[in-house]
């Protein structure tokens, strides 16, 4: 890989993961405590961005399978995106938000497949390299986060501070997309329809088991996305702060990506590379539970980099190497369906459900037992983990590609 093709790609990651990174860890907090709306409203408004995945991953795989370059399609999705974003921050009434962010996820969220794919469609050796790419949007998340902290601590509060934040981001990576390397569609293939063909990857074992688990897995992982910020602040997390500290989880995913995957992933194969992020959750989710002390509570949140990585890093090289490749701008959007989109709803709903049910008014305060609502997805985790290293054998897998 070239030194020009790796440094547009590494931007590309960047801006990608900073829009996501800007509202991803604080929205509930914002949604919760400066706009006062309840835990279902919460969810909703959270739930719109993997419901959006319903209806647009596999449409957009299509398009850039079949029809339109890769990059033009990011690039106007992207700027939609950063518009819509930029109109939510200007208002506070329910109704509006809930519109604006849904407008604003049909156009994110099918980028996030189509950033792997133009990855790997330069990438000579994924294996190797896609660490050292992905690992940049994992900066690009943190320098969002840390550039939010800054300003609430050293400027007036201003409305929806971390939604402008990603629409300036989104606006600047919708004309950066126009310069990425060109990926053309694959329009010569045998069959017109990418995402159709794509589904055939279930014929093998071990890829349907490893799309059940995942996207039970993701369920519970929306107990960390969306809970983790309001949590934070129960415990006595300075608001303002609150996004800086959650971006310890990234700080341990850049060494977890430039250094032990790396390392690791070659030695140890997909099967235990996975492994090893399923058993990090529940560990998580003990900490959580236990609530104290802080600074022990605060710590437990590197172990996100050590999920992300080892999870869903190495199943997007996994599901890579089983597609054949002229669906594999379908065969993310598919995995991205599953996992970010339908998975992450319904765990945004239960995530929310939970809360709602430990949680209670004693007089005028409102007070939510952590330790109840953190247990619960300490045990499906636990059954995850379990069930992965009983039933998961990617050995055969690769026998899908070739049919």
């Amino acid at each position: 890989m070239s030194w020009n093709v790796m440094w547009r790609l590494s931007v590309m990651m960047f801006l990608q993961y900073a829009i996501w990174g800007g509202w991803a860890p604080v929205l509930s907090a914002y949604l919760l405590n400066d706009l006062k709306f309840d835990s279902t409203q919460m969810a909703l408004v959270n739930g719109l961005f993997p419901l959006a995945f319903l209806v647009a991953s596999f449409v957009i795989g299509q398009v850039a399978d079949r029809y339109l370059p890769t990059q033009w399609v990011m690039g106007a999705l992207h700027l939609l995106g950063g518009v819509a974003l930029l109109l939510m921050g200007n208002t506070t009434a329910f109704g509006p938000i809930v519109a604006f962010m849904l407008i604003y996820s049909l156009c994110y969220t099918p980028t996030l497949a189509l950033s792997n794919s133009i990855s790997f469609h330069n990438m000579k050796n994924p294996e190797r390299d896609f660490g050292f790419i992905r690992v940049w949007g994992t900066i690009g998340w943190i320098a969002v986060c840390w550039a939010l902290s800054y300003i609430r601590n050293h400027y007036e509060p201003i409305q929806a501070d971390c939604v402008k934040i990603s629409g300036v981001a989104s606006l600047a990576m919708g004309v950066f997309c126009f310069f990425l390397p060109h990926t053309p569609p694959k329009k010569e293939s045998e069959s017109p329809w990418a995402f159709l063909k794509a589904f055939t990857l279930f014929r093998n074992k071990a890829f349907t088991t490893f799309m059940v688990i995942s996207f039970v897995v993701v369920t519970e992982l929306q107990f960390y996305y969306i809970l983790t910020a309001p949590f934070l602040e129960n415990i006595g997390v300075k608001h303002a702060n609150v996004p800086f500290w959650m971006t310890l989880g990234q700080l341990a995913e850049i060494v977890t990506m430039a250094v032990a995957l790396p390392l690791l992933l070659p030695r140890l194969g997909v099967r235990w590379a996975l492994a090893i992020g399923v058993i990090a959750w529940p560990i998580r989710y003990i900490i959580f539970a236990i609530g104290t002390p802080v600074w022990l509570v605060i710590a437990s949140l590197t172990l996100h980099g050590v999920c992300y990585v080892f999870f869903f890093t190495v199943g997007v090289v996994y599901v890579n190497s089983v597609a054949p490749q002229d669906i594999r701008a379908s065969a993310q959007s598919l995995l991205a369906l599953i996992t970010l989109g339908v998975g992450s709803f319904l765990g945004m709903q239960f995530a929310g459900f939970i809360m709602k049910v430990f949680t209670s008014r004693v007089g005028e305060t409102v007070v939510t037992n952590w330790r109840g609502v953190f247990i619960v997805p300490v045990v499906l985790t636990i059954a995850c983990a379990i069930a992965f290293l009983i039933w998961f054998r990617p050995e055969k897998a690769a026998a899908v590609a070739q049919d």
